[in-house]
């Protein structure tokens, strides 16, 4: 099977998705209300310095300010000027460090009041603000630019030294060739692993256009303000996503397929026949079978061909992935059951991560196994899957708890947070407390008002559930709380109230 994308565009929203050998592995939503902000340039101000935490919240304009480590700063930067950078800020993370200086004390980076450009490489996630950085970057098809920095790299994902070599020396003459050497640094992407010199030569002038265009923006706004947008989630498709295995790029608007056309021309013609409008009566992502996929992506269970299966949990400080045999008995023994069901966990896991898009620190539990043998090839197996995992991933060896801890750079929400909320009813702790606990709260409160009040009666309203647990197996209690209180109890249901909720009202 062939790997294509599939771009789906709407009035509300963009969606995206990359499919590789028949399945869906990665999915990307913008919608028209609520944009991702990886990328944008905003001119904020500094409005608290914290140096605990050598850290700054900048207000950029947004709900909540952003936050800047010292580190996010050029490496000689001062409170009063931006000049260097040691390291770009790609939205691909993907570009090796060439060398760091020490971190200065925040005070010396930032004052309370102070104007500062500003570049976000995390979104608002959760009650987090949106995280920044100085270190300013634009990206083409092939190549970063960083206006501050003053260095040549290659991608980190571009591991034959070969290829980095000749790579690095195509960027130095492209550089050369456009008189661009005193007007910032350069990396180049993986997407242009294989690219010749004009491919590369043909991004400069247009990040370089791109630049004097934000340095104007800086210079005419006010503080706070958004001075550069990236693209919209199409057109940055075409920029990020398309590589030389991608057959098809089919497209479900005319009006995009038209713009990407005009992009593809004007910046990888290579890619032009691989775009295809898409034109049938099924919808375009009922028809590759991605809507069923996002609907599996919210769920906690996950299926495996087995007969086992995983459980994903993902909390504000980490993500749970557990791993269960399920029906799954095997044919041989219980040590050979566990090793298959583990293996097939590991592949699962990697394209799971993918696909919900999660980040931050992740703890892998598989089924113990006993085998140190065993335990190498899952961690093998585990880290061949994660190979095509553009996002950048760390992963430790099985601990002595039979648990993998690794970690995922996390750019934007998981495809959970921007398609759910919590749960009203529970708050998001995804359980509820049961009619019998409800119950005895009810009788603990009646006792408190009774002490209080000199009422005639109790009137308690509550859902269907906790009525019928009071009338049937608590009718006893509530024969016993009359005659404690001195005074009858009647009840109504309330349709309208969720199994947590109840009033008490004094008649």
């Amino acid at each position: 099977m062939s790997d294509e994308i599939l771009v789906n565009v709407s009035p509300m929203e963009t969606r995206v998705a990359l499919v590789e050998n028949g399945l869906v592995q990665e999915i990307y939503l913008e919608r028209t209300r609520g944009k991702g902000l990886v990328g944008n340039i905003y001119k904020g101000k500094v409005v608290r310095v914290l140096p605990g935490m050598q850290a700054a919240f900048v207000d950029i304009g947004l709900e909540r300010a952003g936050f800047i480590h010292a580190s996010d700063f050029y490496s000689n930067q001062t409170a009063s000027n931006q000049i260097d950078s040691a390291e770009p800020t790609s939205t691909e993370g993907d570009a090796r460090e060439p060398g760091t200086s020490p971190i200065k004390d925040i005070r010396e980076l930032a004052r309370e009041g102070q104007p500062l450009v500003v570049q976000v490489v995390k979104d608002p996630i959760s009650t987090k603000g949106a995280r920044l950085t100085t270190q300013l970057s634009l990206s083409a098809r092939n190549l970063v630019y960083m206006p501050y920095a003053n260095h040549v790299g290659i991608s980190a994902r571009i591991e034959e030294e070969a290829e980095r070599d000749r790579l690095k020396n195509l960027l130095e003459q492209a550089i050369a060739a456009t008189d661009a050497q005193r007007t910032g640094g350069f990396i180049v992407r993986t997407l242009a692993e294989g690219c010749c010199v004009d491919e590369l030569r043909a991004d400069i002038p247009f990040l370089l256009k791109l630049w004097n265009s934000v340095e104007d923006g800086i210079e005419k706004a006010t503080v706070p303000a958004r001075v550069y947008q990236d693209l919209p989630l199409f057109m940055r498709t075409l920029r990020d996503l398309v590589r030389p295995l991608i057959e098809k790029v089919r497209i479900d608007s005319a009006e995009a397929h038209e713009a990407m056309g005009r992009f593809a021309q004007k910046y990888a013609p290579e890619i032009m026949d691989k775009l295809e409008h898409y034109t049938g009566d099924r919808p375009l992502f009922d028809l590759n079978g991605v809507e069923d996929e996002l609907e599996r992506a919210l769920d906690t269970q996950v299926p495996l061909k087995s007969g086992g299966y995983l459980i994903v949990e993902q909390t504000e400080a980490m993500t749970t992935i557990d791993v269960n045999t399920g029906a799954f008995v095997g044919r041989r023994n219980l040590e050979e059951t566990i090793f298959k069901t583990n293996l097939e966990a590991a592949t699962t896991i990697a394209r799971q991560l993918r696909l919900r898009n999660l980040g931050g620190i992740i703890i892998l539990d598989f089924i113990d196994m006993q085998e140190p043998e065993h335990q190498r090839q899952v961690l093998r197996s585990l880290e061949k899957a994660m190979e095509s995992d553009r996002a950048r991933t760390t992963i430790t060896s099985v601990s002595e708890l039979g648990l993998i801890e690794m970690t995922r750079k996390r750019t934007r929400e998981s495809l959970g947070q921007i398609m759910c909320e919590p749960c009203p009813v529970c708050k998001g702790r995804g359980v509820l407390k049961t009619p019998q606990t409800v119950c005895y709260e009810i009788f603990r409160e009646i006792l408190r008002e009774a002490r209080v009040y000199d009422n005639d009666k109790f009137l308690v309203l509550a859902a269907q559930s906790v009525i019928d647990c009071l009338l049937d197996e608590e009718s006893a209690h509530v024969a016993d709380l009359e005659t404690f209180v001195g005074r009858t109890i009647e009840f109504r249901v309330e349709t309208i109230y969720n199994q947590e909720q109840y009033d008490i009202v004094l008649v």
